[in-house]
């Protein structure tokens, strides 16, 4: 489902940055508290190709600092065609559903804390993000996220949207100096990437 319009095709790859405010900030998780300030963050929308193999414009909240490199990173899966099945800001409603992964969002900004811990995640900075989470879960000990995505476990299926060694996806974040969750040894986090290797 398609929350903002379209691309034109003929356009290529578009990207905005905005500051984060209005309708968007009251959607979002954000709140007072938060471990970065409001001004510190940006709204993003860009360009990706979805599994229907047609661009759609998505839409991130990350931190400034980093917004543009974040850009350039969709970018390359943009030209490389990598598909994405939704990228959306993430809501209230979203962090209280159970995490079963059906809606499989791209996103970045989320105010909360790490897994199965007290301190702010990285993402509650804007600086990490998750990549098609039901293709590249998470796993701790017997904690699978999303619940359903056992079978993704499996790194050698060679399915559209899944994250690998060497691919695009950790090419591009690799060059903007973000490490990969997929690599960490006490847990595996597929989907994750993150300017602090958190």
């Amino acid at each position: 489902v398609d929350v903002l319009p379209a691309p034109d095709l003929d356009d290529g790859f578009t990207a905005t940055i905005a500051p984060l405010e209005g309708s968007i900030l009251e959607a979002s998780t954000w709140e007072i508290g938060c471990p970065v300030p409001v001004e510190e963050l940006r709204y993003l929308t860009m360009t990706f190709w979805g599994f229907d193999d047609r661009p759609h414009t998505g839409e991130m909240i990350v931190n400034a600092s980093v917004a543009d490199d974040v850009v350039g990173v969709f970018a390359a899966l943009f030209d490389a065609r990598f598909p994405i099945e939704a990228m959306r800001v993430i809501t209230d409603a979203d962090l209280a559903a159970p995490n079963s992964g059906d809606g499989n969002i791209t996103s970045a900004f989320v105010c909360r804390a790490v897994r199965g811990g007290s301190t702010f995640s990285e993402h509650a900075y804007g600086l990490a993000i998750d990549v098609n989470p039901f293709l590249n879960p998470y796993l701790r000990g017997d904690v699978l996220l999303p619940e359903l995505a056992r079978h993704y476990l499996a790194r050698d299926l060679d399915a559209p949207g899944q994250i690998t060694a060497g691919d695009v996806v950790t090419t591009a974040f690799a060059d903007i100096g973000w490490e990969w969750g997929g690599t960490w040894s006490s847990l595996v986090d597929y989907q994750h990437f993150a300017l602090n290797n958190r």
